[in-house]
């Protein structure tokens, strides 16, 4: 290929429609019968669109194509800056600089005292019950990160025995898991990748199959998040955490136990991104074989696993396999009210949102946003999905659902660039 025929950046050159939506499909490494699959038409369709045979798409339709390309900013697929909205990165918190600075310092041993690895560890668990109780999640774990990854550090440099740099590199981990949730859809991917692989060398460090096993799972979701292109190395490292764990099953404890049936339920989701039924669904199962063996109230810290999210991971595997009446029987099968994490009692309500919309009944989709940010406004401000629901609801024909949608968006803060 000649340099003149290298395809121009959709982001520099004023570009059609259909362009920008060829040259980003392609970048994300999606076909074009794929792509025709997960919007429910043909690959005709999309050939018409890109060749710029066929009209500029409805705004809801725009919408559906920005969420399967993951575009971060609507403004990307457009060319029409006046149609500036982040559609998967949510607005920069306000005390990410200051976790962005405590990410990026390297404390000396001699900087001060560590905390004992019991204080620590008590920290951690306050902060994990802070982020799953408190509907502004983030502004709570926010506060706490700085001084928790220092401390985390200094216990691992200040460390007398290997054994205790092995807990306390297990701690590391965990709080790099901490800062991962705080750090998910902001402006900063960089750092969020930074964060990933630290946690995953901590883990590895510790020795610890339980800390192994939980940054496996953040990684698992930093390389599917990055898009389809990247789905190959989130089942890479997914499946090799899977069978590091496997042997290790029969004499596990609850965590151990708990972040093995995570990883089954990840392999689950990509297969369900990638529109694979029978494997999701059968990932899915293995899952749940897990969850039944745990106490009936067990909830993990970090993915949220147990008894209680199994039908709310049911949803997201109908969702994302685009089945709207699957998506609503199943939603009905779920019990929200069991999920005790504010934040993820939010995101169950956002999967539910999408299976109602995928199943054409946009009222109830908004009536669970509404669900969604009285459990947490954190989670639904920051969402992508829940920003496209209200984007395309704000272009209703029905005034009542137009206005409803407004208000939502206001709530939230939805429409924030």
């Amino acid at each position: 290929m000649t340099s003149s025929d290298a395809a121009p950046d959709p982001l520099t050159e004023p570009l059609a429609f259909g362009q920008r939506m060829q040259i980003l499909r392609e970048r994300r490494g999606i076909s074009r019968p794929v792509l025709g699959g997960l919007l429910g038409k043909s690959p005709s369709w999309v050939k018409q669109v890109e060749t710029g045979k066929l009209q500029l798409p409805k705004l809801p339709m725009i919408l559906r194509i920005a969420e399967v390309l993951r575009v971060r900013d609507l403004a990307e697929l457009t060319g029409d800056q006046s149609m500036s909205v982040a559609m998967f990165i949510g607005p920069g918190h306000a005390k990410l600089p200051a976790v962005r600075d405590a990410i990026n310092r390297f404390p000396l041993p001699g900087d001060r005292e560590a905390p004992s690895l019991p204080h620590l560890r008590a920290r951690l668990d306050r902060a994990w019950q802070a982020r799953h109780s408190a509907p502004n999640h983030r502004e709570v774990i926010g506060a706490l990160l700085p001084d928790l990854i220092l401390d985390a550090h200094l216990a691992t440099r200040q460390a007398q025995t290997s054994e205790q740099r092995r807990r306390a590199q297990s701690l590391l981990a965990e709080t790099y898991a901490l800062s991962q949730f705080f750090l998910a859809y902001q402006p900063d991917s960089s750092l969020l990748w930074r964060v990933a692989d630290r946690g995953m060398v901590a883990a590895q460090e510790s020795e610890d199959p339980h800390a192994i096993g939980t940054a496996a799972w953040l990684l698992t979701q930093a390389h599917r998040d990055a898009g389809p292109r990247d789905f190959d190395a989130a089942d890479e490292v997914n499946r090799a955490a899977v069978d590091y764990l496997r042997p290790l099953l029969p004499d596990a404890d609850d965590r151990v136990l708990a972040i093995a049936g995570a990883l089954d339920f990840e392999l689950g989701y990509t297969a369900a991104r990638r529109g694979a039924s029978g494997t999701a669904w059968a990932h899915w199962d293995d899952a749940h074989d897990k969850a039944v063996r745990l106490p009936p109230g067990y909830y993990h810290a970090v993915t949220s696993f147990g008894p209680a999210i199994m039908g709310a991971h049911a949803v997201t595997v109908a969702v994302e396999l685009h089945a709207g009446g699957e998506s609503v029987r199943q939603a009905a099968r779920a019990d929200a009210a069991v999920i005790p994490s504010h934040p993820r009692r939010a995101r169950h309500r956002i999967e539910e949102a999408r299976g109602y919309q995928l199943d054409g009944q946009p009222d109830v989709a908004l009536a669970t946003l509404e669900k969604a940010n009285a459990a947490a406004p954190d989670t639904i401000r920051y969402n992508g999905y829940a920003r496209r629901i209200i984007l395309e609801e704000s272009e209703a024909k029905s005034p009542a659902r137009r206005r409803r949608a407004a208000s939502l968006a206001t709530k939230a803060g939805l429409l924030a660039a």
